[in-house]
């Protein structure tokens, strides 16, 4: 028999990206809109990407499984 083939959270798959040391990488929020007000230092800190820490990385990794 098959093996059943695991449906990706889509929500999931917009977000994060796994790295290729297998890391999770995402994006900073705060930087869409009403940028005028926010401070120069926050919105540098949010430029770069994040990695997700030990605890919440291999929830996400089930969510994404085929990336």
């Amino acid at each position: 028999m098959a093996k059943v083939k695991v449906k990706t959270h889509s929500g999931a798959k917009k977000r994060f990206k796994v790295t290729g040391t297998g890391k999770v990488k995402y994006q900073h929020t705060n930087k869409r809109h009403r940028l005028t007000q926010k401070d120069t230092k926050r919105k540098r800190i949010a430029r770069n990407a994040g990695l997700a820490g030990s605890a919440n990385a291999p929830t996400i990794k089930k969510l994404v499984p085929y990336l």
